[in-house]
């Protein structure tokens, strides 16, 4: 652990141990805390939001207190320690770099190596008389329970699925009901993940609504500021649209969308967009100049939600790396050529 550059405020002691001193860590999250909790949220300085692998202290742990495994990625290491408040333990923070939990065990970071190799680093065996491991449940994926076990001599134990029931989990004698053991992915969980899928590719929508938005300005004229203004702010407010509602209405409407796969979720939602911009359309201002131009977004739109759709495999619990590659396979090269079509009847609308 390295402990050279500034002692983090969440840090607000140490505790003597066989090893040395041990930091112990605050149960209560800070305004800072929170804020860069809801930064990352919205994916600003995601991959560098984490905390230093190594062993810390909650409470006043002895060598009988159990031993939580976490992330470094700091939102999950966050999670952890406010759900430990008024529990004895120690947290052994692995280097998943900068990964959470679930993700990282996907990508092997969250894996059986790690575990061994940082409890050699942390001298934990020094530490702790016994020789159990809670780890969160959803690290399963990556870890092979009884290589641990014949590596280090520390038997895996798997905790809950969320932090919040950790301390019910304990007090039940390292026991989880089955509610503690079932993966939920409500509406809200599914919500609070859309800021940062948002943003993941905000800046290419933006590009692409500044090419539309010159583009417009094409005509058999060669080209009219005029135009650019008045049409390429109507091109440029439908590729954003499509973006930010593509991106933001699958995740939300998930369990109710028809289809399997999240690129024909996505395309439902597009050509609900589709529909609902062209009654607006009909009703009130002229989006769809002519038939090239309707034709053009009945395949942009549902082609941008479809692939913006396929972002939100990285966040669900719902799919498979395998899966999501199967899936893009297909999926990807439909889209392109949709949007492709659709982009060259927009081109050529443009000139009629």
């Amino acid at each position: 652990m390295n402990m050279e550059s500034k002692k983090p405020d969440w840090i607000i002691g140490e505790i003597k141990s066989n090893i040395g001193e041990i930091p112990v860590v605050d149960t209560n999250l800070s305004l800072s805390d929170r804020l860069g909790g809801w930064k990352v949220g919205w994916g600003f300085g995601r991959n560098n939001y984490r905390v230093d692998p190594g062993l810390y202290a909650v409470g006043n742990p002895t060598e009988e207190s159990p031993v939580f495994v976490s992330a470094n990625y700091k939102l999950s290491f966050d999670r952890l320690r406010e759900n430990l408040g008024g529990l004895d333990g120690w947290i052994m923070v692995i280097d998943t770099k900068g990964i959470n939990v679930w993700c990282a065990a996907g990508k092997g970071t969250f894996g059986t190596d790690e575990i061994v190799t940082r409890l050699g680093y942390t001298r934990l065996a020094e530490v702790v008389s016994h020789r159990r491991l809670i780890v969160p449940q959803l690290g399963a994926p990556g870890i092979a329970a009884h290589e641990v076990k014949d590596r280090s001599g520390f038997r895996v134990i798997y905790g809950p699925v969320r932090a919040a029931d950790i301390s019910d989990y304990i007090k039940a004698g390292n026991k989880a009901t089955p509610q503690m053991r079932k993966v939920r992915f409500n509406t809200w969980d599914r919500f609070v993940l859309v800021p940062n899928d948002l943003m993941a590719s905000f800046k290419y929508a933006l590009i692409a609504a500044a090419v539309l938005f010159i583009i417009s300005g094409l005509g058999r004229d060669i080209f009219s500021v005029e135009r650019m203004i008045n049409n390429g702010t109507v091109l440029a407010s439908l590729i954003t649209i499509g973006y930010i509602f593509g991106t933001a209405l699958p995740p939300i409407l998930l369990p109710l969308l028809p289809g399997k796969s999240f690129s024909l979720k996505g395309v439902w939602v597009g050509l609900l967009l589709f529909f609902v911009i062209g009654w607006y359309s009909n009703n009130f201002i002229t989006l769809f100049s002519n038939k090239l131009s309707l034709y053009a977004w009945l395949l942009l739109l549902p082609a941008i939600s479809s692939f913006v759709t396929m972002n939100f495999t990285g966040s669900s619990t719902y799919t498979s790396l395998s899966g999501v590659l199967k899936e893009m396979k297909v999926a990807v090269p439909i889209q392109a050529g949709a949007a492709l079509i659709g982009l060259i009847l927009l081109i050529v609308g443009i000139f009629i």
